[in-house]
């Protein structure tokens, strides 16, 4: 998931404060994986996908000492592995192995549906591969036990009222004060941590070369691209630990294999405008250890640890019961980044969003409805958050005439295509939600907007809403990131200055290895990929619906992006 263009004014407004403060920085040097621990926990899933084996790994690999005090929990770098039932228990022993590196405040539970879908078509092609979903670093800092729960008003308690769950009390979210160790989280750890994992799980230098294939979702594949150039052992002649000798191949998700931001750079902060001399990167690494700089990516609407806690609680609602009339929205405290997001997602129009009234607490809504606000691309305005899971349903439907709402066309890197609808009734009807497989069927009302356009239709709908909640609720690491290191975005940004510069080591990498990439019909990145990078494009899709899609789609067939991953990782028989 991508930051927006709002951040841009923020954004350099802060960078040029630190430029009349602060010193220049050098970037830190790399860690050394360290050897021995690791764990495997199985995990229970209740995906109507079955003959998929999950379990969370986690593989000690200390921070560098150059880091600063840190959480002991942040030694460890942790996946969700997802292998066929009736394969090989070794993942040295699988056809292939697919890693993948999630975008900007995604988690590894993002990739649940596309993994569980990808081992699947590829058994039934005759193959047995991995997916490994990756969390990063920082997504140690996380803390699952109220949502693990598995009740709503525990989980809100235990985060927003101190309420003990199983004798623990929440920590509360951490501050930028204590954070200083994040500031060194940028590119370089974090393809480091890619190769330090990628080693230790698989040794063999030439299994890894034969079997691995390398990508990500969103700003994951910069940071595949940044890992295909990278040169891990500080010797340029030696290329056995080239980034780019790790994969087999390439794999792009809404988004491509690149160390630029390229066409992503419509969603995330804006260019900070300086001098590729050093200085700029300097001073904003001075900016980031000093603590002048937020050291993570964080805003009041929606985009901040507290709001991005709220999506795992709200699956916990659908996930139990899809149709039962919500009372989430009115239990949760009346706070500002609470309140921010409400009016955000729920005002009708400007004065609507001015006032208050009406709150999204004056209307009836069910559990369903509520997660289909929170994401679904006809409700949600940032379109790295969209999915298309369904439609409101159980009464009047509006247009959304808020402008942060429905930018079409004009900016569809930061609202998406889709036309945005609200409920029209306030203290009537019962909400509900069409789930995508009904969008289209005998029974529709058939939505309009207010120029007589269909909201949605059968081919604009691809992820059921049911197994998004289970995504968000149910996985043991997050669908999304709560602390994602600013870091990882200043680098990308300041990619000509020296210090970036020098990490690619091997531009050669980027073409090394054989490439997919498979974008979002009506993504962020949506007929802006050059033809000669021959995507497949999943029609309707948003951006994330790579990830989350159903197994069959509304057209009946099955879905094209796994579909895609399990033809390309098929190995010759």
């Amino acid at each position: 998931m991508d930051m927006n263009h709002t951040c841009r004014g923020k954004w350099r407004g802060a960078v040029l404060a630190v430029l009349l403060t602060a010193g220049t920085l050098t970037a830190a040097a790399p860690g050394a994986r360290a050897e021995g621990a690791r764990t495997e926990t199985p995990v229970k899933s209740t995906s109507p996908v079955t003959g998929v084996t999950e379990s969370t790994v986690r593989v000690k690999v200390p921070l560098p000492e150059s880091a600063g005090p840190h959480p002991e929990a942040c030694d460890w770098l942790s996946y969700l592995r997802y292998r066929s039932a009736d394969g090989p228990a070794a993942s040295a022993d699988a056809d292939r192995i697919l890693i993948a590196q999630p975008g900007i405040l995604e988690g590894a539970g993002a990739f649940d549906s596309v993994a569980r879908n990808t081992v699947t078509r590829a058994a039934e092609q005759g193959q047995h591969i991995e997916f490994w979903a990756l969390d990063r670093r920082s997504n140690c800092l996380e803390d699952r036990t109220g949502i693990a729960s598995g009740d709503q008003h525990t989980a809100v308690d235990y985060y927003y009222r101190g309420k003990q769950v199983g004798g623990r009390t929440f920590g509360g979210y951490t501050g930028n004060a204590q954070l200083g160790w994040m500031a060194k989280l940028g590119i370089e750890q974090t393809v480091r941590d890619q190769y330090d994992l990628l080693t230790a799980e698989l040794p063999s230098p030439a299994l890894r070369k034969r079997k691995v294939l390398c990508g990500g979702h969103s700003l994951g594949g910069v940071i595949t691209g940044y890992f295909a150039a990278a040169d891990f052992d500080g010797n340029r002649a030696t290329t056995a630990d080239a980034g780019y000798n790790q994969c087999a191949g390439y794999f792009a998700l809404d988004t491509t294999v690149s160390t630029s931001l390229g066409d992503l750079s419509g969603s995330i902060p804006g260019d900070t405008n300086l001098p590729d001399i050093g200085l700029g990167y300097g001073v904003v690494q001075a900016g980031l250890d000093s603590g002048v700089l937020p050291r993570t990516l964080s805003a009041p609407v929606l985009l901040n640890p507290e709001t991005m806690t709220l999506l795992g609680i709200a699956g916990l609602g659908a996930l139990k019961d899809l149709d039962d009339e919500a009372d989430l929205l009115g239990y949760l405290p009346r706070n500002l980044n609470i309140e921010a997001t409400n009016r955000f997602l729920f005002a009708k129009d400007t004065t609507a969003f001015l006032s208050g009234s009406p709150s999204v607490r004056d209307f009836r809504l069910t559990n369903g409805a509520v997660l289909g606000a929170l994401l679904d691309d006809n409700s949600v305005p940032l379109a790295f958050l969209q999915t298309s899971v369904g439609f409101f349903d159980g009464g009047p439907i509006a247009d959304k005439n808020f402008p942060a709402a429905n930018g079409g066309d004009a900016q569809p890197g930061l609202y998406g295509t889709a036309y945005k609808a609200i409920p029209d009734r306030p203290k009537g009807p019962l909400y509900t939600w069409r789930n995508y497989d009904r969008v289209g069927d005998a029974d529709d009302p058939g939505y309009r907007s207010a120029d007589g356009t269909p909201f949605t239709g059968a081919g604009e709908e691809a992820t059921d809403v049911r197994q998004l909640a289970r995504s968000l609720a149910e996985q043991p690491l997050d669908f999304t990131e709560q602390y994602f290191p600013t870091k990882l975005v200043t680098d990308i940004e300041l990619a000509t200055s020296p210090q970036v510069k020098k990490l690619v080591v091997h531009p050669e990498g980027l073409k090394a290895n054989p490439v997919l990439t498979v974008l979002a019909g009506e993504g962020l990145l949506a007929g802006r990929v050059p033809a000669d990078l021959h995507p497949v494009v999943a029609d309707g899709y948003q951006h994330l619906d790579v990830l989350t899609a159903a197994p069959v789609q509304n057209n009946g067939r099955p879905e094209p992006v796994s579909t895609s991953l399990a033809g390309f990782a098929r190995t010759p028989r």
